[in-house]
Parts: C-alpha cells; sequence; structure tokens
C-alpha cells in the first residue's frame, strides 16, 4: 500500500467549513469503509487546517490521490483555501 499525506488549510472560524463539514465526514467515513483512511483531523493550534492521511494501492501516484481527494466536499465545494497532497512513509507504520 501507499501512503499519501493531504494538508488542507483554511480558517477554522469559517462558517462555510462549519456548513459542509457534516458531508465532508460523510465523505471520510466512505473512504474508511473502502479502507482507504487511516486517519484525519484539524490542527488543534488556532491557526486551522487539517490532516488526512490516506492508503491507496501499491502503484498508486499522486495523481490517484489527487483524483480521489477531488471528490471531497470541502474541495469541490471550495471551502479550503489550499491543498498539499503528497506521498508519505510511515517508516514505523502503527497504521497497519
Amino acid at each position: 500500500m501507499t501512503c499519501f499525506a493531504v494538508l488542507y488549510t483554511y480558517n477554522p472560524a469559517s462558517p462555510r467549513i462549519a456548513e459542509i463539514r457534516p458531508v465532508h465526514r460523510e465523505f471520510l467515513s466512505q473512504l474508511l469503509a473502502d479502507g482507504k483512511l487511516v486517519g484525519s483531523g484539524p490542527f488543534t493550534d488556532t491557526t486551522g487546517g487539517a490532516l488526512i492521511v490516506i492508503r491507496l494501492d501499491d502503484n498508486a501516484t499522486v495523481d490517484d490521490a489527487e483524483q480521489l481527494m477531488n471528490q471531497d466536499p470541502f474541495f469541490t465545494e471550495k471551502a479550503i483555501d489550499s491543498r498539499e497532497i503528497r506521498p508519505w512513509n510511515p517508516v514505523l507504520n502503527i497504521f497497519s
């Protein structure tokens, strides 16, 4: 499996984020049910944003991860300020 770290930047006080959060979480719940979500959650340092870690097939690329995350309502509804997707290697893998 190939892991990807997805970093979202957004204002934690944004009413748009609050409005879309329930369907965003439904999206993440489906990723979990599909075995693709490793973990997710907002940063708690008052600057906003979130980290989502996904796991895809061995040959998956950043483009594959991007196509999947393009379906997130936070992205489709343009609620986030920016998004970065990077391959990630959990050397001490506690997520198996």
